[in-house]
């Protein structure tokens, strides 16, 4: 054998112990792994609640979600058409005058206005749970002592409490819709306006059996019975794996998800959940940024005619019927009483049966048109469905002047209130899905305090000004609805199918 053979074959061997040296080392590193989520993958792999949120998808605990946090929506309506109710009965019994009536309500919102940016800033900070549970727990006792109110001084001081307390219930819906898909937020989100109507429709009901046999004190006193039921059921839902997420707290974040992966039979997607701490939460500088300036401006404005078109809906009608303003063809001798005399007011003009069950029919408005609301967000999507429901809403506050029957009135009050509905339930939705999770709540608190801003004003002109004349208390709110139906042209984003963004 050659000196070169010999040269090659112990090179060769070399070689081959070197290969063997080297495959023991790289068998653990295909190894699979166990990682802090509980999943056997590669601890290389991450993933975001985004998409552990789009893995799972819809199941049994989206159905619980649903339920209890729509049930929010009972306790807010309940304490919103309360006003509307209790109206005739407080005027008779410390003799209002028109605008002292209209202050019950400017006050509810007044409490909603200022604790909602608060309400908003502590859900950013702190988390959502504990805001919502303690907006239960607020509204309920203050509702409760405003059963027992001695004078009007009290009452209104009692109900911008509740007003407060009615602020931070409205966070529940970011909680809710935090944890729904992107795919099924235009379906599961307008629907819980049936939750609303059924808070409308229980607290009609109340007024029509109860206020008349037992007054309207014992009226409120029952009306927190659905609020006491939430606080118990609360429990059920976990705090926001989005927030825990954005605050560091990433093992509290991925219980949650693994507890809904439970529940909706599902997986989490391989890997870890890994994304970064913001330390920027609930800062107001974000939903004036250069990216939110022009789409928080517009949206505040925005709020603000939702709730001026919603509650001059329903505080024009509850006022037209009470009053007996109506032009009505044909009406009859309960609605031929009218509230100003030459002589000077008739302040007790209670609701008669025919008036409860025309508002039981304008609230059934606010779901009939629901399907019609869902196919406008996932075809034309939010910024489109927004033009045409505040155009749609302009013409029927003009349409309710018009001599008719009191069948006729009837149908323009329900379509009205169905089209004020879908209006506020597109802003909502839209709104949720355009701010990210360090300022979605903050963002939400801000629009729904510009919104109180209508609310406050709304009364004044459906209650006081209705008295003078129809038309011109019914203009405000059509001219609000035309403006900010351009307006919405200008904003620049379409949250269709988006994913919800954790950063700006």
């Amino acid at each position: 054998m050659t000196d070169c053979m010999r040269t090659q074959l112990v090179s060769a061997i070399h070689l081959q112990e070197v290969e063997l040296q080297d495959k023991p080392a790289d068998k653990p590193a295909d190894k699979p792994q166990n990682n802090s989520n509980g999943s056997n993958n590669n601890v290389d792999e991450k993933f975001t609640v985004e998409q552990a949120v789009e893995k799972i998808g819809f199941g049994r605990f989206h159905i619980l979600l649903f339920v209890i946090m729509g049930s929010a929506n009972i306790v807010e309506a309940m304490e919103i058409m309360l006003l509307a109710v209790v109206s005739p009965e407080i005027r008779c019994e410390w003799r209002l005058e028109d605008w002292q009536v209209a202050l019950v309500s400017t006050m509810v919102f007044v409490g909603f206005m200022v604790c909602g940016v608060v309400a908003g800033y502590i859900a950013d900070r702190y988390g959502r749970w504990k805001v919502v549970f303690g907006g239960y727990v607020w509204s309920a006792y203050f509702s409760l002592l405003t059963s027992f109110a001695p004078t009007y001084g009290w009452f209104i001081f009692l109900r911008s409490m509740v007003g407060c307390g009615v602020a931070g219930v409205s966070q529940g819906f970011v909680l809710k819709t935090e944890f729904i898909p992107a795919k099924y937020r235009a379906y599961l989100l307008p629907l819980g306006t049936i939750f609303w109507m059924t808070g409308s429709i229980l607290i009609i009901l109340l007024g029509m059996l109860v206020v008349p046999t037992m007054g309207w004190r014992w009226m409120i006193r029952l009306s927190i019975t659905p609020s006491i039921i939430l606080i118990f059921l609360f429990k059920f839902i976990p705090e926001s794996a989005r927030y825990n997420v954005s605050a560091g707290k990433v093992d509290a974040a991925v219980k949650t998800l693994q507890k809904i992966a439970r529940m909706n039979r599902a997986s989490l997607p391989p890997g870890r959940l890994a994304e970064p701490i913001l330390r920027e939460r609930g800062s107001w500088r974000i939903l004036l940024s250069p990216s939110y300036r022009r789409t928080s401006l517009l949206l505040w404005y925005t709020w603000f005619v939702a709730s001026f078109a919603y509650y001059g809906s329903v505080l024009s009608s509850s006022e037209l019927l009470e009053k007996n303003l109506l032009c009505v063809i044909n009406a009859d001798k309960e609605h031929q009483v009218k509230h100003r005399h030459e002589s000077g007011l008739c302040y007790c003009i209670p609701f008669a049966n025919s008036d409860y069950q025309t508002l039981l029919i304008s609230s059934l408005g606010e779901v009939a048109l629901v399907p019609l609301n869902i196919v406008l967000l996932n075809v034309f999507g939010r910024k489109i469905s927004l033009v045409v429901l505040q155009l749609l809403t302009a013409v029927m506050f003009m349409m309710v002047n018009i001599c008719t029957t009191m069948f006729g009135f009837t149908v323009l009050l329900f379509l009205l209130r169905s089209l004020v509905s879908m209006n506020f339930n597109v802003v909502y939705i839209y709104t949720a899905e355009v701010y990210p999770t360090v300022a979605r709540s903050l963002g939400m608190g801000f629009c729904t305090s510009f919104s109180r801003i209508g609310g406050m004003i709304a009364p004044f002109i459906a209650q006081v000004l209705m008295s003078q004349s129809v038309i011109q208390a019914l203009t405000p709110f059509a001219v609000a609805c035309v403006i900010c139906a351009l307006g919405n042209f200008l904003l620049p984003i379409e949250t269709r199918g988006r994913a919800l963004l954790q950063t700006s």
